[in-house]
């Protein structure tokens, strides 16, 4: 067994699991969604923080591109170079530089102070994301392991399809340093419940990069972290710049995007649910179907979206769309690699990352030099690419 998957559970030999074990379950679950929404707050912030600071809205776009950048880099690196350290203190270190890069969010005179803070979030979420779900099923015996995966995973979900809504909601009311502020203050409470409730972690075996790539070799893998990076780079170079699609192509008053994007996070559960189900009976029919639909809207939206009633119907449906793309992919790689579904994981998330940073880039060049418009056509030659990826995957 390759020693990233070796499971050496911390968790009592009986399969009884105590509600601490469980809280400490969720705790974990719960930093993953803080830094997961602290890589994309910026999405629905866009517009507010690009007339405050004075710059383009292209531009402001580099703050979820930066943290995706070093977020994909720190997913490899943070595992290999934290050698035998206590997960437990790593996880908290890592929370603990979230909080604080936050809180010079809060605090940036001017952009590139900004940025540097969105450096640091970077660091954050690819070490935290790459170790929680590893953590989460070290807590439980393995007949226990199944849900706290599901758990652990069930934080960058509900990140993806909640955490920007909310920050939008709470920047819309207040002010969009207000909601850096409150994500830091929210890490601090995630900070004392991991404190409180993780036990110490020893390391279960060193990591290695190289059997962790080799793992491209495996051609579904590579089929499946392929269809992870073409949906997100298509979803993130238009959901980037959501703010100014709706309020430009739409005509909708940038206080009612915080709503909306709720109504698209809710959507996006109901999709997430709808896809896991799917996915258990045809994986490979299920992304095929998710890829069309994402298509269909992206490429919809300029044509049809030009309304409010329009727009936001199209909104649920890109919602119900994205919100099945981690489920099934994940579903599709756990069946590629059964024996090695930590480190394929682990790779699946630095192509989601690095997808988010080449997304939101290419799409702030697209919104720069063209339009909104645009950049919602460019976004769908990606997630229409997706259906070659899905078939160079020969077997499910």
């Amino acid at each position: 067994m390759n020693p990233i998957d070796a499971p050496a559970s911390t968790a009592p030999v009986s399969e009884h699991v105590s509600l601490k074990r469980w809280l400490a379950v969720v705790a974990v679950a719960v930093g993953t969604f803080l830094v997961v929404t602290a890589e994309q707050l910026p999405v629905g912030l866009l517009t507010s923080v690009g007339a405050d600071l004075g710059i383009s809205e292209g531009t402001a776009g580099l703050m979820v591109t930066v943290p995706g950048l070093v977020a994909a880099a720190s997913a490899l690196l943070v595992p290999v170079v934290i050698g035998r350290l206590d997960r437990r203190v790593v996880l908290l270190g890592l929370i603990t530089l979230m909080v604080a890069a936050n809180v010079l969010s809060f605090l940036a005179p001017n952009f590139p102070i900004l940025l540097a803070s969105r450096f640091l979030v970077g660091i954050s979420i690819g070490g935290f994301w790459a170790l929680a779900a590893g953590i989460a099923v070290r807590l439980v015996p393995d007949s226990h392991v199944p849900r706290a995966t599901s758990i652990a995973f069930g934080g960058a979900t509900a990140a993806n399809v909640l955490g920007v809504p909310a920050g939008t909601l709470i920047g819309g009311l207040t002010d969009w340093r207000i909601a850096f502020l409150t994500l830091a203050g929210l890490g601090l409470l995630a900070i004392t419940a991991l404190f409180a409730l993780l036990p110490k972690i020893p390391a279960a075996g060193s990591i290695r990069l190289g059997a962790l790539l080799g793992l491209f070799g495996n051609p579904v893998v590579r089929a499946a972290t392929m269809t992870t990076f073409l949906l997100v780079s298509g979803h993130m170079a238009a959901y980037t710049f959501v703010s100014p699609i709706l309020q430009d192509v739409s005509g909708i008053s940038e206080n009612l995007i915080g709503p909306l994007l709720l109504v698209f996070g809710a959507a996006g559960i109901v999709g997430t649910f709808v896809a896991g189900a799917a996915a258990g009976r045809n994986v490979r029919a299920t992304i095929v179907a998710v890829s069309v639909l994402l298509t269909l809207v992206l490429v919809l939206f300029p044509l049809l979206g030009t309304t409010q009633v329009t727009a936001i119907a199209f909104l649920i449906l890109w919602g119900l769309a994205f919100g099945g793309v981690p489920v099934g992919v994940q579903m599709w790689i756990f069946k590629a690699a059964p024996d090695h579904a930590e480190a394929a994981t682990a790779l699946n998330t630095v192509l989601f990352n690095l997808a988010i940073a080449v997304g939101a880039l290419l799409g702030g060049f697209v919104v720069n030099a063209a339009s909104t418009t645009t950049v919602l056509w460019f976004a769908a030659i990606f997630t229409a690419l997706t259906f070659l990826a899905v078939r160079s995957g020969r077997k499910a």
